[in-house]
């Protein structure tokens, strides 16, 4: 089948995506139980945002499924996708645009997702004061820290901008800052607006040096942002290995769709040790309450096309890609069994 056609931005993402680079570790709490199945799952960043996978990892959930798990996070999208294509990586977890332009570039052995955990974005906007009755429309003219051309969190800042009727060229969007340092560089100075993940925005918000006056997850709507995914040869080969994953994974799914959130940071504060008890909730409680996790990890053929919409807004895709060949839902039905 014919592969899309995409713009020079995602093909050097692409040609970073496909280089080898140096993965920095951090490890989450494995199984050594002899028989055990050994799964080097490589997550984009390790965030708050992520609560449900965490919580499968110290609730032993992935122990009870016969999986020793190791984690690393790849600190990065481009990077996440090199350690899976080289196979540094036998699952990855990121943004599902990065399994389009995989594919979109030609790759034979291409990657595809099988479970879905987030539906909504993740990150706020975050002003220098604070902004009464905020309008997306007050960022027109004003310098702002945005994300990697290309990225989920630059596309859907730029998607809730066209949504209210702003065209993206209208904000000085800054995009040449490092995925995980535009809090310092707003800290230092730079921008009147940053978008930031947590936990760094309610540090920012702590330390007095900004104040969050939206939140993308909630203004954008219901967005596939993030999936597991591993390549088409690994899904084929390790059949057992993988539903054993995804099952794991739907047992964090459904704890946090029956704890509050008091109980789930409690379960994932070894995660996050540089964070306190009483900030780790607050942040639970953020995601929580706008509605982040799916109750199921099936990735929806509708949720799909959104992304696809998105990035073709983003200029970033020409030509769509099927559905059928990029997302596998088998894993994810069985694990509601």
């Amino acid at each position: 089948m014919k592969r899309s056609k995409f713009n020079k931005a995602v093909a050097v993402c692409l040609s970073v995506i496909l280089a080898v680079g140096a993965l920095t570790g951090c490890a989450g709490r494995s199984g050594s139980s002899k028989g055990s199945r050994e799964v080097v799952l490589n997550e984009v960043a390790h965030s708050i945002f992520y609560a449900p996978m965490y919580v499968a990892i110290e609730n032993g959930y992935f122990e009870d499924e016969g999986i020793s798990l190791t984690l690393v996070t790849g600190f990065g999208a481009d990077k996440t996708m090199t350690a899976v294509l080289t196979g540094e990586a036998d699952i990855g977890f990121m943004g599902s645009e990065s399994t389009i332009y995989t594919y979109a570039g030609g790759t034979e052995d291409y990657v595809v997702n099988f479970a879905q955990l987030t539906q909504r974005a993740g990150n706020f906007l975050v002003a220098r004061e604070p902004v009464d009755n905020f309008s997306w429309k007050m960022l027109i003219g004003r310098d702002v820290l945005g994300g990697r051309a290309g990225g989920m969190p630059e596309m859907v800042f730029e998607y809730i901008l066209e949504k209210n009727g702003i065209d993206p060229a209208e904000v000085n969007i800054d995009q040449s800052i490092d995925f995980g340092s535009t809090a310092a560089a707003f800290s230092g100075g730079q921008g009147e607006f940053t978008v930031e993940f947590e936990p760094h925005a309610t540090a920012l918000e702590k330390k007095g040096e900004g104040y969050v006056v939206a939140s993308l997850g909630e203004d954008s709507g219901f967005v596939p942002y993030t999936a597991f995914s591993a390549k088409k040869s690994y899904l084929e080969k390790n059949k057992d290995t993988v539903q054993a994953f995804t099952n794991a994974l739907q047992r964090g799914m459904d704890y946090v769709q029956t704890h509050t959130p008091e109980e789930i940071a409690e379960v994932i504060a070894p995660q996050f040790s540089e964070t306190d008890q009483e900030t780790l909730t607050a942040i639970v409680q953020r995601y929580y309450e706008q509605d982040t996790w799916k109750e199921d990890l099936v990735f929806e053929k509708d949720a799909f096309d959104l992304l696809q919409n998105i990035l073709q807004d983003a200029k970033v895709l020409e030509e769509r890609v099927p559905y059928e060949d990029l997302v596998n839902t088998e894993f994810a039905k069985e694990a509601l069994k």
